[in-house]
């Protein structure tokens, strides 16, 4: 009878671990090899579907991102996912390294701005900001960076495509998501934005598309109201 009521329990409880749970010190190295290996960002429920049966890879992180506390290395969440970052204030070593990419155009640069900063956003959206149309190389140049992607479709007539910025974009500039992005006063500051306003002299002329602009730059010139 004992062994009929023995098995009875096991049958109960099939999920029950026959082993320990490992060590959270353990568990953080499981986490620590995962992320080093990783050639993206890995998310809570990735780790946890890597480590053994009873891990907890949330909790694991918490005690992994204290360890590395000011070390060279640090911890960091790049939207739901976790990765390992060379530290910010280490970032001259690596100079050397550093691939030079060929600069974004003018307006790549101010419709990349408009997505992150107004996301998400249609097309429509981004010309009627901008004042000019968005030439389809510019949005083609920033999905190929893989800066930006497309988002819902909005349910309005049309259905028009939205666009949001890409996981890959906040890991470029060290953001945890896009409401870390620097606001208009920070921007000034850095020397990123005009603090006085830009004014034009002689006729004003609508351009209609963005290669009229770059046809034009040559032949106009912009003064600032002193």
């Amino acid at each position: 009878m004992s062994k009929l009521n023995t098995d009875t329990q096991i049958i109960k409880n099939p999920e029950e671990s026959l082993f320990d749970s490992p060590l959270m010190a353990e568990q953080e190295r499981m986490v620590e090899a995962i992320l080093f290996a990783a050639a993206d960002p890995v998310t809570i429920k990735e780790l946890q579907g890597r480590m053994p049966h009873g891990c907890d890879a949330a909790e694991a992180l918490v005690y992994l991102r204290k360890r590395y506390d000011g070390r060279g290395v640090s911890l960091v969440k790049i939207g739901d996912a976790w990765a390992l970052r060379t530290a910010s204030d280490m970032g001259f070593l690596m100079q050397k390294e550093t691939v030079e990419t060929r600069k974004l155009s003018r307006a790549a640069v101010e419709t990349l701005a408009i997505i992150a900063y107004h996301q998400p956003v249609t097309r429509a959206e981004i010309e009627e900001i901008r004042g000019v149309s968005v030439s389809r190389g510019t949005v083609d140049q920033l999905i190929e960076l893989e800066w930006i992607r497309f988002g819902r479709r909005r349910l309005t007539p049309g259905r028009p495509v939205t666009f949001v910025v890409t996981q890959d974009f906040l890991d470029h500039f060290g953001l945890e998501s896009a409401r870390d992005l620097p606001g208009l006063e920070e921007l000034r500051s850095a020397g990123l934005l005009e603090s006085r306003p830009v004014m034009w002299t002689g006729d004003v002329t609508v351009y209609e598309t963005e290669d009229d602009i770059s046809d034009a730059s040559d032949q106009t010139e912009m003064f600032v109201d002193t």
